[in-house]
């Protein structure tokens, strides 16, 4: 009779692998939803039509700069392209960056923007008014710019921030030997702080008291 009696100890092995299984399921499946989720929201965030005329206008050692993001090959529903065009508000028609970005998560709930160079990038000054005409490339025509992803998480207030890592982003301009970009993305402004860095990591180019200020017009 006294191996007929109840025992709940024996059982603890049983329910305690139970819990966590539970514990496993509940942990894996949420914070997939919400990247995916989160990863559609940056990309949101990021596309439109910038300024930074306001700044400018508060301050003199900042350019009225215009910003333009545009989806490109949007057919390719398992990544996120994104062309990049800056000028100056007074030589809108002759920018002097262009860049192309794949936007993707990291599989941790963070994300990145791959930076990437075009093939011939004077021809495609302008080309964020007609996005389909980026259908002509493909994306294995483009230049990785190597070192120079930047890598963002969502903060609390919603905004996402972040910047690239360490010394590989290779930059020759005004004798820096690299570049460091810092990044926050909210819904109506994108700040970007780029530098340029000699091989003493003396600041060569960029903006000296912070990033620039973009507000999105639409």
């Amino acid at each position: 009779m006294e191996n007929s009696k109840f025992q709940p100890s024996r059982y603890w092995p049983v329910l305690l692998l139970c819990i966590g299984l539970l514990f496993q399921c509940s942990t894996v499946r949420v914070p997939k939803q919400a990247s995916t989720r989160d990863l559609q929201q940056l990309v949101d965030f990021m596309v439109g039509d910038f300024s930074s005329q306001a700044q400018s206008q508060r301050d003199s050692d900042f350019y009225d700069i215009r910003l333009h993001i545009r989806p490109i090959w949007t057919s390719d529903k398992s990544n996120h392209w994104l062309y990049v065009e800056q000028a100056t508000a007074t030589a809108e028609d002759k920018p002097y960056r262009q860049r192309v970005y794949k936007v993707e998560s990291d599989g941790s709930g963070a994300f990145k923007s791959i930076v990437y160079t075009l093939p011939d990038q004077a021809n495609w000054a302008g080309k964020y008014k007609t996005p389909d005409a980026f259908n002509q490339l493909k994306p294995t025509d483009l230049s990785l710019r190597d070192g120079c992803t930047v890598f963002l998480k969502k903060e609390k207030d919603g905004s996402f921030a972040g910047a690239t890592k360490g010394t590989g982003c290779e930059s020759t301009l005004r004798g820096a030997k690299y570049a460091s970009s810092t990044v926050t993305i909210t819904k109506t402004m994108l700040r970007s702080w780029d530098q340029g860095f000699n091989e003493k990591g003396e600041q060569v180019w960029g903006a000296t008291k912070g990033g620039y200020e973009f507000v999105k017009h639409k």
